[in-house]
């Protein structure tokens, strides 16, 4: 997935027409599916029980350092006029590749499982497909995926959009690099806070705050204010990401893991309908009607709340049945 993504940059540096992005973007998201869930099935195989928290949301705090700096570097390096920076992203992903490539032949990561505990895909799709809870865990994080998804959508047209708002894209930028500043900074202690409690109960509580601070911009007029609600949307994203590798591991049969962690690619719909929503809204009210055009987005986004309400009955209830069983 590394190496084909260093052409998908390549080919986003040359591509001239829509239909061309549009390609490299659906590679870009065949990359992606691939990368992601097999990253943290490795991570969570060569983890101990003990580690996993720490060692997911590393990978979370890595991904934010490296947000601060993307969005400031494409400022500088003149993304709006040029699509060079593709071609530094490029040779970023090349050196990438190589390091993954050395650690690998230096590193033993051969499966202990015996031959005869592979599971075929066809077992392993009605697994997920019989499996209740992780089917309402992925509808809910969908929901939550949608409105977080609107932060690199829907603002963005929404501050380019707006009169009120000036330097819109520049505006975004800057902010989309606080919110990445922001992760860094509140991850540790809300995590440390968070983890006294179950990953359930975290990724609801994120989903409150996404919600309420998505209402929160049809009010945000001044770059204080926005930055603002920025921070408190950023509290809510830390809330759920920071939990959702941990929750899935929980729920996950430990036979299976790269399954339930593949699983988490459908997740990715909330990335696809988040956008669209947010278009869609866009076209009807505008910016004129920012209240209506958020408080939409706001309700889409809480209406998880309930899925993963009874997501949290079904761990309790299942948590119930081991106990039985381990009495037994």
């Amino acid at each position: 997935s590394i190496f084909l993504w260093i052409l998908v940059f390549i080919g986003f540096g040359v591509a001239d027409s829509v239909l061309s992005f549009f390609i490299m973007n659906a590679l870009n998201g065949v990359c992606r599916s691939v990368f992601e869930p097999t990253t943290r099935a490795l991570l969570s195989d060569i983890t101990d029980q003990k580690n996993k928290l720490l060692i997911f949301n590393l990978r979370y705090a890595a991904i934010n350092v490296g947000v601060v700096f993307g969005p400031i570097l494409g400022i500088f390096l003149g993304s709006a006029k040029t699509t060079f920076p593709f071609y530094i992203a490029a040779a970023i992903y090349t050196l990438y590749g190589i390091s993954l490539l050395l650690t690998f032949m230096k590193t033993e990561l051969a499966s202990e499982a015996d031959e005869t505990a592979r599971i075929s895909f066809r077992e392993a799709f009605h697994v997920t497909r019989k499996d209740k809870l992780l089917l309402l865990t992925l509808v809910g994080i969908i929901l939550c995926i949608t409105g977080f998804s609107q932060l690199t959508s829907t603002l963005p047209q929404y501050f380019a959009m707006s009169p009120e708002i000036k330097d819109g894209a520049r505006t975004f930028s800057i902010l989309l690099s606080l919110n990445a500043v922001v992760v860094l900074i509140i991850q540790y202690p809300v995590v440390r806070i968070a983890r006294n409690y179950s990953p359930i109960r975290s990724i609801m509580l994120g989903n409150l705050f996404v919600g309420l601070s998505l209402f929160s911009f049809a009010f945000a007029k001044s770059i204080w204010m926005i930055g603002l609600v920025v921070i408190f949307f950023t509290v809510g994203e830390v809330l759920l990401f920071a939990m959702m590798d941990v929750l899935i591991d929980d729920i996950s049969n430990p036979d299976m893991k790269g399954t339930y962690f593949g699983a988490m690619g459908f997740t990715q719909l909330g990335n696809v309908l988040g956008p669209w929503i947010g278009g869609l809204l866009l076209d009807s009210y505008g910016v004129s009607d920012p209240a209506i055009l958020f408080g939409c987005l706001m309700m889409i986004t809480l209406s998880g709340l309930p899925v993963l309400l009874l997501v949290k009955k079904e761990m309790e209830k299942k948590a119930t049945i081991i106990k039985r069983h381990v009495h037994v």
